[in-house]
């Protein structure tokens, strides 16, 4: 894997940068490609933490216009509202501009404000960000569509600090069969039906495909699995003040070992809008298992289109 350095992009012929995401490489900004106000970075590091006012992570919801994380003062509530939805608004904007194809079908999911320390933050292990390990939201199944995720650091002198390693074909080429792909594959189908029936009944049951119940367990298995921690390859990249940078988070294993005040915007890609849908994930594992792991795939609902 590489990191893609882009210092001017607006001044670059139109490139095409989905090969490089989907190789498992980082698109990196030395300089922020969108307006971060200066005032506005200044409110989020600012943010007091006493009586438990602030969480440990910020969440803007773009569909509704509404933020979690945070209670006490309205005014302040209101004033980090508008801040993480201009944030978000600007992200979208830029990604759209640098990665057009992907815009057409991609689904806006959270914004977040990451205002804690990163380093020594004692969480349990399933938690844990400084451990190697591949994303999968439990609340929000993607159906064999990609995270794709753009961080900001903009803390104003200390790097945040990434570890990453190789690919998800790699790694899962080692670790999937291990994991229980197989067994997942093969028992999954009932328990997506199951869940597909209860919610329709209005219970807050979240259908699963085989494919996003395999990957949820991936993402723990991975930081549990001492012998991945310790022998896979590791490329380090500190992310200076300032600085962008985008990845497909569920396609590049990475952890973060320190750092602090870091704005990140997640999108859904749609699989059918990739420059080879045979590098997702789910096409990854489905080749591996000899088994379909999603029902009706973001390929399949993109390419018809």
């Amino acid at each position: 894997m590489k990191f893609v350095t882009i210092e001017n992009w607006h001044a670059e012929p139109l490139i095409d940068y989905r090969p490089e995401l989907e190789t498992g490489n980082v698109l990196f900004f030395p300089v922020t490609p969108f307006v971060l106000p200066a005032d506005a970075q200044d409110f989020l590091r600012g943010l007091n933490f006493s009586g438990g006012a602030v969480h440990k992570n910020i969440a803007y919801r773009p569909a509704s216009d509404r933020v979690t994380g945070i209670g006490g003062d309205p005014a302040t509530a209101e004033r980090l509202r508008g801040i993480m939805g201009d944030y978000s608004r600007a992200v979208i904007d830029f990604a759209g501009r640098l990665l057009p194809e992907y815009a057409r079908a991609w689904k806006v999911d959270y914004a977040s404000f990451r205002p804690l320390e990163e380093q020594g933050r004692g969480l349990p292990l399933n938690k844990r960000n400084d451990l190697l390990h591949t994303d999968a939201f439990p609340s929000r199944p993607t159906n064999g569509d990609l995270i794709l995720r753009v961080f900001t650091n903009i803390h104003p002198s200390k790097t945040r600090n990434w570890m990453v390693t190789d690919p998800f074909p790699v790694v899962a080429a080692k670790y999937a069969k291990s994991a229980g792909l197989q067994g997942v594959a093969e028992a999954s189908g009932l328990a997506y039906q199951s869940a597909r029936f209860f919610g329709s009944l209005g219970l807050p049951v979240v259908a699963r495909s085989p494919y996003d119940r395999f990957m949820l367990h991936f993402h723990e298995y991975l930081k549990r699995n001492s012998d991945f921690q310790a022998t896979t390859p590791k490329y380090r990249f500190d992310f200076p003040p300032g600085s962008t940078w985008l990845t497909f988070t569920d396609l590049v294993p990475h952890a973060v070992y320190s750092g602090q005040h870091a704005l990140e915007q997640t999108l859904i890609v749609s699989r059918g809008s990739m420059a080879d849908p045979g590098r997702a994930p789910v096409a990854v594992l489905e080749q591996l298992c000899g088994r379909k792991l999603v029902r009706e795939s973001g390929f399949s609902r993109a390419a018809s289109n």
